[in-house]
């Protein structure tokens, strides 16, 4: 039987391997107990174009492991890449589950304007 961290990471790979057929940019989020990570990743996996974290300074003085920290790193995400001209990504969930915070981030991404 495998673990759950493999599980995951098996799961991470059979998502990332379609994103990169299409060749988009992808919005890869990590998340750790305490915070929450996401970056916007070039097609061809070569450069991280934008990140944004529950670590950067205009996040950091509330609390961070939680759905709210989450949604306000997704906007700000969102509104560093739109900065770039990039609007079109594809969401890379890293083979977590599609709720909580990472659902939370996905949908503060959406509201500040990124599109997937």
């Amino acid at each position: 039987m495998q673990s759950k961290n493999k599980a995951r990471l098996k799961r991470a790979t059979r998502i990332r391997k379609g994103i990169k057929e299409r060749g988009q940019y992808r919005l890869s989020v990590f998340r750790s107990s305490a915070h929450i990570y996401a970056q916007v990743i070039s097609p061809d996996s070569s450069k991280v174009i934008a990140q944004a974290s529950t670590l950067d300074s205009s996040l950091k003085d509330s609390t961070t492991g939680n759905a709210v920290s989450a949604q306000k790193v997704g906007e700000l995400i969102a509104q560093k890449t739109l900065l770039l001209g990039i609007k079109k990504v594809a969401f890379d969930r890293s083979g977590y589950k599609y709720h909580g915070r990472v659902k939370a981030l996905a949908d503060g991404a959406r509201s500040g304007g990124l599109e997937f």
